[in-house]
């Protein structure tokens, strides 16, 4: 089970647009860090990912177990989430 979803975005970020409406419609709940408005999070998602693209989605299951999902790859979310 999905205990928790942070996703890290920006203001002027498509792919995050499109997985936030992924999300909602999967009636997922998740938290958003917009590193535009909180700019001191900006390295937190570059530690969790590798990398200084956006969206980065991690998704906590209930054993504290993560998976980081870098961009909109629904190939790799939908799993993470089921």
């Amino acid at each position: 089970m999905v205990k928790s979803i942070i996703m890290y975005t920006t203001t002027t970020c498509a792919y995050c647009v499109m997985v936030k409406k992924w999300l909602k419609m999967k009636k997922l709940e998740f938290t958003e860090v917009n590193i535009d408005e909180q700019p001191e999070r900006a390295q937190e998602a570059f530690e969790i990912s590798g990398q200084m693209a956006v969206p980065v989605t991690v998704v906590t299951k209930d054993d504290d177990t993560q998976d980081v999902i870098v961009g909109y790859n629904i190939a790799k979310l939908a799993p993470a989430v089921a």
